[in-house]
Parts: structure tokens; C-alpha cells; sequence
């Protein structure tokens, strides 16, 4: 069976679908200022279909999605990050002052909970 992904950005998920079944997602937001990036936070993949490349699958697709909107990625989520520094032609690194606004939004949306 085949793997789908489906951006569901109401709810800051980049989901993994097989057969209709969640197999596994990315959540991120959007960062609020400009260039608004869309920032990685966590990227999950359901124990039992582990080991079928789902997270790099997961991975790539967010990094599409960005470059398809004109905007960078932040990878926050160490996956991500680790991926990102093996595919750096797929990945370009992002401006360190998107980084620190995307560091600083996520600890202010932590710091409301």
C-alpha cells in the first residue's frame, strides 16, 4: 500500500495516511511574522509501521510544501533537523534570525498552557 500526506494545517499536522489509517504525522505551526515559516516541531511515526521511511517521507513533503509557498523551514524536531543536515540540497538551512523568531514563538506558545 501507498503512503499519502495531507497537509491539515487547521490543526498543525502534516499527516502519513495508509489505507485511510494515520500511519504517522509532523506537527509544526506557522511562524507569525514574516517570511512565516513553517516550523517543525515533532514528527511521529506509529510503532508498527516504523522502518518503512515514513518520518524522511513525512520530511520531504514538509520541505515541498515550503518550497511550493516561498517559505523556509524550521526544524525544531530533531528528526527533522538530523534529515535536514543529510539532504541539504533538499534542505536549504534557514536565516538564523527565522530560527530565533520560530524559537521564540513556540516558548511563548509553551508559556501560555
Amino acid at each position: 500500500m501507498s503512503i499519502e500526506f495531507r497537509d491539515d494545517r487547521p490543526a498543525g499536522r502534516l499527516l502519513a495516511v495508509e489505507d485511510g489509517t494515520v500511519v504517522g504525522h509532523i506537527a509544526y505551526f506557522v511562524l507569525a511574522e514574516a517570511p512565516h515559516a513553517l516550523v517543525a516541531v515533532h514528527t511521529v511515526v506509529e510503532r508498527e509501521h516504523e522502518g518503512r521511511g515514513i518520518a524522511g517521507g513525512l520530511v520531504r513533503t514538509f520541505y515541498g510544501i515550503a518550497a511550493a509557498e516561498g517559505v523556509p523551514v524550521v526544524p525544531l524536531c530533531p528528526y527533522a533537523a538530523s534529515w535536514a543536515a543529510k539532504h541539504p540540497d533538499e534542505a536549504p538551512e534557514p536565516a538564523a534570525e527565522v530560527v530565533s523568531a520560530a524559537k521564540a514563538q513556540l516558548a511563548a506558545a509553551r508559556d501560555l498552557r
